[in-house]
């Protein structure tokens, strides 16, 4: 197990250092100038090359990378151009949203997916598995936008239960409170799990309906054990290595999702701060965090392998 942990925990660290560079070089490509758009179009050459210079932007781009890289280390992103404010400060108080949003989409995910899918997977063939899995095709082909549309068409407009957009804050000080907050994120996550479930119970079904087909379940049928007991207690526990794998890329998509989400709600998340800092050409928040996007992504990536060897101890001998 310590070795499986530790080529993992390269694998983890490797992957990291190569998205660094991508991101860093992605964003150097893009055409402007942070300085420029900064000082606004009428500024002299002086001015614009004098805040180039207080910025660290005339720097060779190997020094500035390093620079960037070693800050992450210790916790430093640098400072804002367009707020002047730390980085950190930014994506913390950012996170705070996405964060709660991105695990109440997920737990609505997993609960829909898992249900969804073992029922059908109880009734193969049968018409409670063709609903299913005809209601998924038709969650898949929606996009989440334009979901999140008909769900403020539908929920804010005509019935009028939820606001529109914003949020109130987790404090009653900010306006808001806890079920206030809840209550502001629940469409967005619906808008954001809908097709992930779709993808999921389809997933879920596959996986169930294998295990069924297995000499073990077969037996345990034999000796008496409600078909319900065996697929809740015996038969899903076999099934969830593919389960897990999807969820886990599930919850990296759905961080990244809340990008074009919470611009529909107009949620103060880390997805709204990046759109505003590209539009604004704040690449120092924007290299943050789509890096702490990616970091995320690989991280939970590290953390479905941890998983499988938990769930399937044949995983470590086999990889190992």
């Amino acid at each position: 197990m310590g070795l499986f942990f530790l080529k993992r925990l390269l694998t983890l660290v490797v992957t990291l250092i190569g998205a660094s560079v991508v991101v860093f070089l992605v964003l150097e490509i893009l055409p402007g100038n942070a300085a420029q758009i900064l000082m606004g179009p009428d500024a002299s050459p002086e001015a614009v090359a004098a805040l180039a210079s207080k910025l660290g932007l005339d720097q060779p781009a190997t020094t500035r990378y390093w620079q960037w890289v070693s800050g992450l280390v210790v916790g430093d992103m640098g400072d804002s151009y367009a707020y002047s404010t730390p980085v950190l400060e930014l994506v913390l108080e950012r996170l705070a949203l996405t964060v709660p949003l991105a695990l109440m989409a997920m737990a609505l995910t997993t609960v829909l997916a898992l249900a969804a899918g073992v029922y059908a997977a109880a009734r193969h063939n049968k018409l409670g598995d063709v609903g299913v899995m005809g209601l998924a095709q038709i969650g898949i082909a929606i996009p989440n936008f334009w979901f999140a549309i008909l769900l403020i068409l539908l929920f804010s407009v005509k019935l009028q239960w939820f606001a529109a957009g914003g949020f109130p804050g987790w404090t009653e000080d900010e306006g808001g409170g806890l079920w206030a907050g809840l209550r502001a994120l629940l469409l967005p996550a619906i808008a954001l799990a809908v097709v992930q479930a779709a993808i999921l119970a389809r997933i879920t079904r596959s996986a169930v309906l294998e295990v069924l087909r297995e000499d073990f379940v077969r037996t345990a049928r034999a000796k008496g054990l409600s078909q319900r007991a065996a697929l809740w207690g015996h038969v899903l526990r076999n099934a969830l290595i593919p389960v897990v794998t999807v969820m886990g890329l599930q919850f990296a998509n759905l961080l990244a999702g809340t990008i074009v989400v919470e611009n529909v709600f107009y949620l103060p998340g880390l997805g709204r701060l990046i759109f505003q800092s590209i539009s604004n050409r704040d690449l120092i928040v924007v290299r943050n965090c789509v890096m702490l996007l990616a970091a995320m992504v690989v991280i939970v990536n590290f953390v479905v392998d941890i998983l499988y060897a938990v769930i399937d101890p044949r995983v470590k001998a086999s990889d190992i």
